[in-house]
């Protein structure tokens, strides 16, 4: 089980959302990249990042900080939010990132994602709302179901699956093991688990499946509901 401590950027800075919202955003740190050589520091092994500007633009807005973490940091990044055309993902492994979410545009273009996945390290991001495929920042509720999107990319050649309950997401009310259970089944593709965590039985509860094999770790840590440094050394 690999733990992803996440980072929300919102206006450069490292805030968490509750269920998506972006009124909701609670900052927590004004220098992102402190944030992220903590969890390293802790024994992170990746940080799972989300440019929220980008993901609402359509395009990379946080690039500063995201340059400044990279820069400052030894752990591997992934990164989502806003990147949707391949030159883009170029852009940001060029700077540095390890691996690239798409989220919207699998919605779109699952053509598109099994071509990046062919050349390029690629985790695509599923978030649901009620079952349902949440897009563009989660400002809209499409008609395909998670499950179904996410066996388009059964054997696509993509490293991971990044499921999300959108209505869990920064509520501290527990990870939804069924969803993700669902979703890994459904891709056959290694599959990170988001949304609700609250502590270390959500996590326990996660690692019993035998069948995900990640999960992302936010307000959890925040709010210290979850013993980050502990759990890394329990799993270590």
């Amino acid at each position: 089980m690999t733990l992803y401590p996440a980072i929300d950027l919102k206006d450069g800075k490292a805030v968490r959302l509750t269920k998506g919202i972006m009124d909701s955003a609670k900052i927590y740190s004004d220098e992102p990249w402190s944030l992220v050589k903590k969890f390293e520091e802790m024994g992170a092994e990746w940080v799972h990042l989300v440019d929220l500007n980008g993901a609402f633009a359509g395009e990379p807005k946080n690039l500063e900080q995201i340059i400044k973490i990279r820069q400052n940091c030894n752990v591997k990044l992934e990164l989502g939010g806003g990147i949707r055309d391949e030159e883009t993902i170029q852009k940001m492994l060029e700077i540095g990132i390890d691996r690239i979410i798409l989220g919207s545009i699998a919605v779109k273009n699952p053509q598109f994602v099994r071509d990046m996945a062919a050349k390029y390290p690629i985790a695509v991001g599923i978030d649901a709302i009620d079952g349902f495929v949440a897009v563009e920042g989660w400002g809209e509720v499409s008609s395909m179901k998670a499950t179904d999107l996410a066996k388009e990319f059964a054997n696509a050649g993509v490293e991971a699956i990044i499921c999300t309950d959108v209505g869990k997401d920064g509520t501290l009310s527990g990870v939804n093991v069924e969803f993700t259970l669902d979703i890994a089944r459904a891709s056959g593709i290694s599959t990170i688990a988001s949304g609700g965590v609250k502590d270390a039985s959500d996590i326990e509860a996660l690692i019993a499946t035998k069948e995900v094999d990640g999960v992302i770790i936010g307000k959890a840590y925040y709010e210290g509901t979850l013993d980050l440094p502990k759990m890394f050394k329990l799993l270590d």
